[in-house]
């Protein structure tokens, strides 16, 4: 979907977590679609902080944004002095929150339900009171275990999961209270494209099996990856389901994926032959055994009728768009 420059003249658009993976596509995207619309980026940004699994507390990078034209702030959506400067010094048409702890393996459980609840419900106040449409990033691990990737059978198996179902029913709660503005969540299944990079280790399998390749190791694949099977989504369709969100028919929370699963065997193999390899693969024991999705693909009914979403990328298709960037970041940033 693609709007006609006019259509946005003069909008305002907030992108939380602007300066991560699906933010800086999102900015990049109306940069170049929409140059009359006045982006505004708000960061956290990375520092050498970390949680108690390791793993830093913000992926953040301003990599991520070379080439950006439009207004970069740094700032902490738990700081209320950062939300009360957004709330008083800018008028938004459009807010997209992409900002949250997103790594599913961090223990904090009180700092996860700070960021990614509490600081969402303040973001959508502020929403209401600029009458901007909110549209947020949910994700595909509100599922959890279950077997039936609908709406109403939530059973996360993490905390990361839990947050999600929650910013869920706050936007229900406030969808029934106004129809003003537009509220839609879109949850996210596995999403894998340019960007990710400075995730570190919770990139995706994608990246990571190519980096592996590329400096002539073996692909370490968990036992039995024949049989996990998750539905990977290339990240120029999610950015296309987000564009989609401005237009729904109807607030609601909606599935992003491809309605395909697919194993991570497919993605080394895939991987291999677009970068005309054939190594052997080394299969280690699954640690997040009790915390880790086996199985994920989403029904995307909804998504179809409400959104007029329909995904565009393959998994092949998607890995032979990425493989350059694939290339590009191991000679820019690994080798």
């Amino acid at each position: 979907m693609r709007y006609i420059d006019d259509e946005l003249r003069d909008k305002t658009i907030l992108i939380t977590g602007g300066a991560g993976f699906i933010g800086s596509n999102l900015a990049f995207y109306f940069q170049a679609n929409h140059s009359k619309a006045r982006v505004i980026v708000v960061d956290k940004f990375r520092s050498g902080a970390t949680f108690s699994n390791g793993n830093l507390k913000s992926f953040g990078h301003f990599k991520n944004l070379l080439g950006f034209s439009g207004e970069v702030i740094s700032g902490d959506i738990n700081d209320p002095r950062v939300m009360e400067s957004l709330e008083k010094n800018y008028k938004f048409d459009y807010i997209f929150h992409e900002a949250a702890i997103s790594d599913t393996t961090v223990a904090e459980q009180d700092l996860m339900i700070k960021t990614n609840v509490n600081a969402y419900k303040n973001l959508l106040l502020i929403a209401l009171k600029h009458n901007a449409h909110m549209i947020y990033a949910s994700s595909a691990a509100t599922y959890g275990d279950s077997d039936v990737f609908e709406v109403g059978n939530e059973q996360p198996n993490n905390v990361y999961g839990f947050s999600k179902v929650m910013m869920d029913n706050i936007s229900y709660e406030y969808i029934k209270k106004q129809d003003n503005i537009k509220i839609v969540g879109l949850r996210y299944f596995n999403v894998y494209g340019k960007g990710e990079f400075f995730k570190n280790k919770t990139a995706s399998t994608v990246v990571q099996f190519g980096h592996q390749l590329l400096a002539g190791n073996q692909v370490k694949l968990f036992e039995g990856s024949d049989k996990i099977l998750r539905d990977f989504i290339y990240i120029e369709d999610v950015v296309q389901a987000n564009i989609k969100a401005m237009e729904a028919k109807k607030s609601g929370v909606y599935n992003v994926g491809t309605g395909k699963a697919r194993s991570f065997l497919d993605i080394a193999d895939t991987v291999q032959k677009e970068l005309g390899l054939s190594l052997d693969y080394e299969y280690i024991p699954n640690p997040f055994i009790g915390q880790y999705q086996f199985f994920t693909q989403a029904n995307i009914d909804d998504t179809r009728e409400f959104l007029g979403y329909e995904p565009r990328f393959s998994l092949e298709d998607g890995i032979k768009d990425y493989i350059f960037e694939i290339k590009r970041l191991f000679e820019a940033e690994v080798k």
